[in-house]
């Protein structure tokens, strides 16, 4: 669920749009909340309420019985909800198979794919400071 969480609505709702969708109805439509985030701070650890972040959560089930929760940060609701019906698929064993290589798999490889292009930029920038020579002029 967390390729899901940090994918695109729109990369969702299209890998999505390739499988079959069951009958499924909203047990919690999708709203937004606040939940509080807590930190550590000290040699102890002490836990602190750091603050608050808006999240946005659904709840569905499908006709044959299974129930999905998503949860996703920030205001996007058609995301919780595209999530709360994956993870209602991925819990059929009919449907799990196509959910994994239709939605899941591809969105894992960009995610990964992103993050590793990222890495990369942040490589070309470093300097190794045994290598520098000071320059006599």
């Amino acid at each position: 669920m967390a390729v899901l969480a940090h994918s695109a609505t729109a990369d969702i709702e299209g890998r999505l749009g390739m499988v079959a969708l069951p009958a499924h109805e909203d047990l919690r439509a999708p709203e937004n909340g606040l939940v509080m985030v807590r930190g550590r701070v000290g040699g102890d650890g002490a836990p602190f309420n750091l603050g608050e972040a808006t999240v946005s959560r659904a709840a569905v089930r499908l006709s044959t019985g299974e129930v999905g929760f998503g949860y996703a940060l920030g205001r996007d609701r058609e995301k919780a909800r595209l999530i709360a019906l994956c993870d209602a698929m991925v819990q059929s064993a009919e449907l799990a198979g196509a959910i994994e290589t239709q939605v899941v798999a591809p969105l894992r490889a960009a995610m990964i794919e992103k993050r590793n292009r990222k890495v990369a930029e942040a490589a070309a920038t470093r300097v190794d400071f045994y290598t520098l020579v000071r320059g006599e002029g």
